[in-house]
This record gives structure tokens, C-alpha cells and sequence, in this order.
């Protein structure tokens, strides 16, 4: 059982980062203004970032709602044996059911994390979760029709896009199976909830269901909540004070318009529901690799996303999870390249 003094330390420096990254950002903002500090707030680039920072809260808070919303239902009326019926015992079947499962259930990465930690406390294999948090903002209905509108007139890129996707996210689901075995969460949720329950006096089950569904859907919402306004404070910071411009000049040396595409993924943390119009309006700049990279790596890796991540599972598994989906997004668009695609 963890142990609640560890659990506060835990929440307190969670705090107290976020009270240090703002602190950071407010000072930024005051270099970076060439007027008195009483002109600060009219600041071209706070105002940027202001309108930066509440468009990206705006946009991620339904899909943070709707994945915590699906892992309370999955916690209060789906069993373990279920789940775990689901799932075959081959990975490679695994994986590709996993790819079902992601879209069946089109969730944008903002939620999927509170949805996939709950599976895997009610007997997800890790591979098969690592599989849906990869293809799932993805292969997606939504996605793939948001993808054919952007490139009308380029259907190889929305092709390109979901097939890049489903390898890179087969070859992690089998090296996570392969190498990969002990328990990657940072604590069982579902175990303290119980010695709680027990502690009050009641078991889960003689409650009301719907109270407990509630119960755990605001519980995850507001975890999950304050590591959203962190990641939309740095992305608001980076991209009203990084130059645009000057990263799409990088673009333009041999070899690295691919992982400048990706680097602008990250930065962006853009939905993947509307980041190929973004994609689309580079077109004109970069190669079409470089824009499937854009459009693959940065719903499986963005900034927000790993801060969220980092709130679930052990530093390890995000290092090596962020490690794998860089070497293979990089290393499948330098292939389609190659292929002069």
C-alpha cells in the first residue's frame, strides 16, 4: 500500500513545479518585453500567449472529460475478467485488437491516458496498452476523414500517415512484450481506493453507481487537469517566443526538415483531429516525409501528453516509451523518403 506521507511529498512537488514553471514564464515574459513593466499585460506576445494558452485549454478539456469519463465506466461496470478476455494471449493479435479497440473508441491523446491506465489496472497487458495509446489518436475515424479532407488531392498522405502509425506502434507493442515485464504505474490506484473503502467501513459494491462513477471521474479530472495547464503553459511560452520562422529555415538543411516537423509536433501538441490543416499549410515548405512525421509523431509524443504520462507511469517507461517512438517515426519517414514517396 503506498504510503500517504510519500503520496502528499509526491503531490506537493507536483505543486511546487508548476508553481516554479509560472514563476519562469512570468519572469520570460518580462525580459523578452521591451516596454515598462506597467505595459507588460499589453504585450504583443502575452496576448499571443494568453490566447495560445486558453485555446489549448479550450480544445484538450472535452477530450480530458470524455477520457475520464470512459475510465470511471471502465473502473465501476467493467470487470478485470473482461478486459482481460479481450485481450489475446498472442501479442501480435494483441496489438492488432488493441488497434481495434482505438477505433471502436476514437479518444484524442489528451484523454487517453486516464482511460489506459485504467485498463491496465483491470488486466491490460502493458504491450497491448502501449498499442492504444500509440494508434489510438491515430487510427481513428475522425482523424483519418480529417486527414483526406486536408490532402484532397494527396490521398498517399492519409495512407501514408495510418500505416506509418500501425507499424511504429506493432514494433514498440512487441519490444515493450518482449523486454518489458514488471508493473510500469506509479502506484495501484485501484488498491489504495479498496484499503480506503475498508477503512471507511464499506465495500465498493453497496455503493450507488453512479456516485461512484462521478466520484472517480472528477477525482481523474482534476489529476489529470493539472497537468494540462502545465503543458499548456509551455506550450504557450514556446510558441509565442520561438520564432517560426527561423525553425522553418532549419527546414531547409539537408537531412533535418524530419525531425524539425517532429520537434514542431512536440512543441505544438496539437489535436490530432485538426494538426494535418496545420500540417497542410506547410506543404509548400517541406517534403511530404517530413509532414507525415508531423502528423505521426506528435499525437504519440507531444509535451502535454508526456506530462501526463509522467503522471501515471515510472520515469523509465516514458523515457524509453518518448526513445522508441523518436527512433521509429524518425527512422519510417527517412524510409518513405528513400522511397521518394
Amino acid at each position: 500500500m503506498p504510503n500517504p506521507a510519500v503520496q502528499k511529498k509526491s503531490v506537493q512537488w507536483n505543486s511546487n513545479l508548476l508553481a516554479v514553471v509560472s514563476l519562469i514564464g512570468i519572469i520570460a515574459l518580462y525580459v523578452l518585453s521591451d516596454n515598462a513593466s506597467g505595459a507588460l499585460l499589453q504585450h504583443p506576445k502575452l496576448q499571443l500567449f494568453k490566447m495560445l494558452f486558453l485555446s489549448i485549454i479550450i480544445e484538450a478539456l472535452p477530450f480530458i472529460l470524455i477520457g475520464v469519463l470512459v475510465s470511471a465506466a471502465l473502473q465501476v461496470f467493467v470487470s478485470e475478467q473482461t478486459i482481460q478476455r479481450m485481450i489475446p494471449k498472442n501479442p501480435v493479435l494483441g496489438i492488432v485488437t488493441a488497434s481495434v479497440i482505438g477505433i471502436i473508441f476514437p479518444i484524442c491523446e489528451c484523454g487517453m491516458v486516464p482511460a489506459i491506465r485504467r485498463l491496465i489496472q483491470k488486466g491490460m497487458p502493458l504491450y497491448a496498452a502501449t498499442t492504444f495509446i500509440l494508434v489510438g489518436p491515430i487510427l481513428n475515424p475522425i482523424v483519418f476523414w480529417s486527414t483526406f479532407t486536408a490532402f484532397r488531392n494527396r490521398p498517399e498522405m492519409t495512407i501514408s500517415r495510418m500505416g506509418l502509425a500501425f507499424l511504429v506502434a506493432l514494433a514498440i507493442g512487441l519490444i515493450v512484450y518482449r523486454f518489458v515485464k514488471t508493473d510500469q504505474l506509479k502506484h495501484n490506484e485501484a488498491k489504495l481506493e479498496h484499503h480506503h473503502h475498508e477503512h471507511d467501513g464499506f465495500h465498493p459494491l453497496g455503493r450507488n453507481k453512479g456516485i461512484e462513477l462521478m466520484g472517480h471521474a472528477i477525482s481523474e479530472f482534476f489529476e489529470m487537469g493539472k497537468y494540462l495547464m502545465l503543458g499548456a503553459l509551455l506550450v504557450g511560452l514556446l510558441q509565442a517566443f520561438v520564432s517560426k520562422d527561423s525553425l522553418v529555415a532549419l527546414g531547409h538543411v539537408q537531412g533535418s526538415a524530419n525531425l524539425l516537423m517532429m520537434g514542431l509536433g512536440f512543441i505544438l501538441s496539437l489535436c490530432s483531429t485538426s494538426d494535418a490543416f496545420v500540417a497542410q499549410s506547410f506543404a509548400a515548405t517541406f517534403s511530404k516525409s517530413s509532414l507525415v512525421a508531423f502528423m505521426v509523431f506528435g499525437p504519440m509524443l507531444n509535451l502535454k501528453g508526456i506530462l501526463m504520462m509522467s503522471a501515471v507511469f515510472k520515469p523509465r517507461f516514458v523515457a524509453l516509451y518518448s526513445s522508441l517512438v523518436f527512433v521509429f517515426v524518425y527512422a519510417g519517414t527517412l524510409l518513405l523518403e528513400w522511397l521518394q514517396f
